[in-house]
């Protein structure tokens, strides 16, 4: 009996879901998507390139600026299978493993980014309120460890998530809400208790983007206070002007991320349209938009890129 009951465990198929009502024009929908996904990927690319290959460019910021950029590769690349096999072959069975790996990636690299953003808000706060033990605190083997730091946590809080999952039969209809497998919708199909899962998932987004939330605007508070306290109106405008692009990243990847959760824990059936697209902003919008906005902020950064591709 127990080997029919993993059988039917193994065998168990996810389908996914485009943007429901617009089956008919799949095709014409993956053209905006393929776009997004060939930008962000040469964007975040080209700023990986030459962050690497300038040597002028080897400091704190860029450096974290190019981690950013890797788990934004890291993002795109899994979730573009599965999207564009929805809108442009309407591919929409994914088996349970396949169904659970991504769900791994896709989260462990969305805390991976948010530990990558405390990261920068950091290296500002260092920049901007101890300039002149900038270079002796963020060195180069710091800041490996504190990425090696990143990605630890990012993994271990997030491998339990599939393995608890494992435990539970999927014996209703399981179709999923979104194009591509997150936890908190792959739970919602099971007929198990999922109330370990609801708790640890809880803990997990308290504990990874709550957390580094706070610290963020704590270094932000102290940013604001230090430059107001010693700076004058044009050095006060000069240095905020250095966190533009952080701050916007931070917009773009805190409210998408923290109003999916909201309405996955207490949305209704009215709001599945607004759960479709705010999960498409969470894991697409990003990836596209924050090597446009880092290259468009930093004069530095897009004189290399021009470069690079105008003898």
């Amino acid at each position: 009996m127990s080997a029919v009951n993993d059988t039917k465990f193994n065998s168990t198929v996810f389908l996914l879901n485009g943007i429901p009502g617009l089956e008919d024009v799949h095709l014409w929908i993956s053209i905006p998507f393929c776009l997004i996904y060939v930008i962000s990927i040469a964007g975040n690319s080209v700023i990986l390139f030459i962050i690497k290959t300038d040597a002028s460019l080897h400091e704190p910021m860029y450096i974290f600026l190019s981690m950013l950029a890797v788990t934004d590769l890291g993002l795109s690349i899994a979730t573009m299978p599965t999207i564009l096999g929805i809108y442009l072959f309407n591919s929409r069975g994914i088996s349970l493993n396949a169904c659970f790996a991504q769900l791994f990636f896709v989260h462990s690299l969305s805390k991976m980014e948010s530990s990558v953003l405390l990261l920068m808000a950091f290296d500002r706060f260092i920049a901007i309120c101890n300039p002149l033990r900038y270079a002796s605190i963020l060195t180069p083997p710091r800041i490996v460890k504190m990425g090696l730091v990143a990605v630890l946590r990012s993994v271990a809080v997030i491998l339990p998530l599939p393995i608890l999952l494992t435990r539970f039969r999927y014996c209703q209809d399981n179709v999923l809400s979104h194009s591509y497998c997150l936890h908190q919708d792959v739970m919602k199909v099971t007929c198990s208790d999922i109330s370990v899962n609801s708790i640890y998932g809880l803990f997990v987004k308290v504990f990874t983007v709550g957390l580094d939330l706070f610290l963020i605007f704590l270094s932000y508070v102290m940013i604001v206070k230090t430059v107001l306290s010693v700076a004058s109106h044009k050095e006060c405008l000069r240095a905020l002007n250095t966190c533009v692009s952080h701050l916007c990243a931070v917009v773009l990847f805190y409210v998408s991320d923290i109003g999916l959760t909201l309405i996955h824990r207490f949305g209704n059936s009215s709001t599945h349209l607004l759960q479709i697209i705010l999960g498409y902003v969470y894991l697409l919008v990003p990836p596209l938009m924050n090597p446009i906005v880092y290259s468009m902020k930093s004069k530095y950064l897009c004189e290399r890129i021009i470069r690079a591709f105008v003898k």
